[in-house]
């Protein structure tokens, strides 16, 4: 493509300049080869757009992946060292059943174009990318960006959804029920509510806004976290009947923080590449503005929790720490691009200080959440959807309440649904008994961390 602005730009100048060294006929020969100089030079710069565009897809889509392993590592550090290989397992499957099932139906009905018209059964159908070697004429939209990349980045948020229920409900579930929960999750019920906002549905036109899913993806999954620790029940000994908290604390801490750190990374390609646009000097200043104040929102979280953290335990809490870090980046996923970088990290800061608060307060509702999730991803989710009109003029509390509430009612009730027939099916929770020896043994049949003598 360089060689052919090289070519094609000394041409459109020379069409300008001959006229003023007084040589006509050349000049008007060159004029009458002008009109098919600019066409190319159009097309080559709407190609020009559909790369960068779909560049900032694919650089995205692999960052946001890179959160899988995040999760996977958070969630494994969190847990008793007996149910490690179980979590592990857990995130690896659940990647990729999401890739399969939304490849399947779930990118089509979240994103049904002409279909909403005619209903949601037409949304039903496998996705379909451009053909091999396809040329500019024969793409459909030009000034977006290709299936594939569109595809890939999309998926990798809808994964992170079930990620998010992962680890909620760690320790005493089934893996055969989780993963046919997944599947319907990621098939089904998250692409129809994503539909309704990112796929032009009411919410779009109502006015609702959020700009990487802070309500869309991470409240959504708390919700289902929220239903399936309901319907699961808490961790044998947990909570006793005198009301006694007994504490599970995870075992790698130091893997724990690995995992926020890679969240913390991928997180720039969550936010930054729901600019959806990288064609543009605007579009680029724009990511890089996107990434500043995720950045900061996630650096609040954590300093947040640090410091109440301290002032409420006498001691900081790790934990919470890390969690502070992952709320200041749910909150600020909302409206990462309008905040100034003090706002975003105030917006960051608020999220990290509702973890320290919210954590207990589960434990005091015998809500048993194992690694925080519900925290960070539901509460913040929460509270960066509603903070959007704080820097966003063209956002409104009212409609963000209505969007967030509907989201809230549609994922909670239809994964509660989903909940309660696997566990009147097949059963959801593993026995006492499991539990005290482990999933590792039980579920699995091998051990994350054998005893030195036992390889």
């Amino acid at each position: 493509m360089l060689m052919q602005l090289k070519k094609i730009l000394p041409l459109a100048a020379l069409a300008v300049a001959l006229p003023t060294l007084g040589m006509a006929q050349e000049a008007e020969a060159v004029a009458e080869a002008a009109p098919d100089v600019l066409e190319t030079v159009a097309a080559l710069n709407t190609e020009m757009v559909f790369i960068m565009n779909s560049l900032l897809f694919l650089i995205g889509g692999f960052l946001v992946f890179f959160m899988a392993a995040g999760f996977c590592m958070l969630e494994t550090g969190l847990v008793r060292s007996k149910n490690a290989t179980m979590q592990a397992t857990k995130n690896v499957a659940l990647f990729s059943l999401a890739a399969i099932a939304y490849f399947i139906v779930g990118f089509n009905l979240m994103y049904p174009g002409d279909w909403v018209i005619e209903g949601w059964l037409g949304g039903i159908s496998p996705t379909v990318l451009e053909p091999v070697g396809v040329e500019l004429a024969d793409v459909d939209d030009v000034e977006y960006a290709s299936i594939g990349s569109d595809f890939i980045f999309q998926l990798m948020f809808c994964a992170a959804v079930a990620s998010i229920v992962s680890g909620a409900v760690a320790e005493r579930i089934k893996l055969w029920p989780f993963l046919i929960f997944v599947v319907i999750l990621t098939g089904i019920i998250y692409p129809i509510q994503a539909s309704w906002s990112w796929g032009e549905g009411f919410l779009d036109e109502m006015g609702f806004s959020d700009f990487a899913g802070s309500s869309i993806v991470h409240a959504a999954g708390g919700w289902a976290a929220l239903a399936g620790v309901l319907v699961l029940g808490a961790r044998y000994g947990k909570y006793g009947k005198d009301g006694k908290i007994t504490v599970m604390p995870g075992s790698n801490l130091p893997l724990a923080t690995l995992g926020m750190f890679i969240l913390w990374l991928g997180w720039f390609g969550f936010n930054g590449g729901s600019q959806l646009a990288m064609g543009t000097i605007s579009d680029v200043a724009d990511v890089s503005r996107i990434f500043a104040n995720t950045n900061t929102a996630a650096s609040g979280g954590a300093v947040a929790a640090l410091i109440l953290s301290t002032v409420l335990y006498k001691k900081p809490d790790l934990t919470m720490v890390l969690n502070g870090a992952l709320a200041g980046l749910v909150s600020i996923t909302a409206e990462p691009l309008t905040p100034s970088l003090g706002a975003a990290t105030l917006i960051g800061a608020v999220g990290g200080v509702i973890v320290v608060f919210t954590v207990p307060l589960l434990d005091k509702l015998k809500i048993d959440d194992v690694v925080g999730a519900i925290p960070v991803h539901l509460f913040a989710g929460l509270w960066g959807t509603m903070a959007v009109p704080l820097t966003n003029s063209d956002a409104s509390f009212g409609t963000q309440f209505v969007g967030m509430a509907l989201i809230g009612a549609f994922m909670f009730a239809a994964s509660l649904v989903v909940w309660l027939i696997l566990k009147a099916v097949m059963g959801i929770r593993v026995s006492d008994e499991d539990q005290v020896t482990g999933l590792d043994k039980t579920e699995m049949g091998m051990e994350a961390y054998p005893e030195f003598g036992n390889t």
